[in-house]
């Protein structure tokens, strides 16, 4: 975001960028941008292109990972470690299809936490995409805790700019001020 006095993943409230006008700016989406806030801009196709995208490459993974196990069964490492590998993958699978699924609703309370899973996560690479598959039939992957953030900026800032209007110097003394003794 623009201003860095901003929590992350809070909109920015900045002055007016080029063309847009003052107040909180939607935080940029993946592969969405901001067409997100209102359904425009190839939207549709853009979760469409999403769906199919992360369903192909998730397939796709998976064939790797096959030729990867042949690749065991050839060098005949034994049953234990072929195994081994299919648990090891079935479990990050796991663990990053959750991770990256409660992802979409919230920000982690802990990024050290996100950290220390990378790894994990990025073994489990097919768990994460096949995440990003399922959700994108409902929304942007992301989309409802971005939108959740950025109606409560605007509102926050609404409230913010109704209580600032007017201009104090020209209010009269009945107005607010409190009649001087002297």
């Amino acid at each position: 975001m623009s201003e860095k006095s901003e929590a992350p993943g809070t909109p920015s409230v900045s002055p007016a960028r080029a063309g847009s006008a003052p107040g909180p700016q939607p935080e940029s989406l993946r592969f969405f941008g901001t067409t997100w806030v209102d359904h425009d801009g190839g939207y549709g196709l853009r979760r469409a292109g999403v769906t199919v995208g992360s369903l192909a490459a998730a397939v796709a993974s998976c064939f790797v990972l096959r030729f990867a196990y042949q690749g065991l069964e050839i060098a005949e490492v034994g049953g234990f470690v072929g195994t081994l590998v299919v648990l090891m993958f079935a479990v990050c699978s796991a663990i990053a299809f959750r991770q990256t699924w409660e992802g979409f609703g919230r920000r982690s309370a802990d990024p050290s936490q996100d950290d220390r899973l990378r790894g994990l996560k990025s073994i489990g690479f097919i768990g994460s995409l096949l995440a990003y598959f399922l959700r994108s039939f409902r929304e942007a992957p992301g989309e409802k805790l971005l939108r959740t953030e950025y109606e409560t900026a605007l509102a926050q800032y609404a409230k913010r700019r109704s209580s600032r209007t007017g201009n104090p110097a020209s209010r009269t003394r009945g107005e607010g001020k409190r009649p001087r003794r002297g």
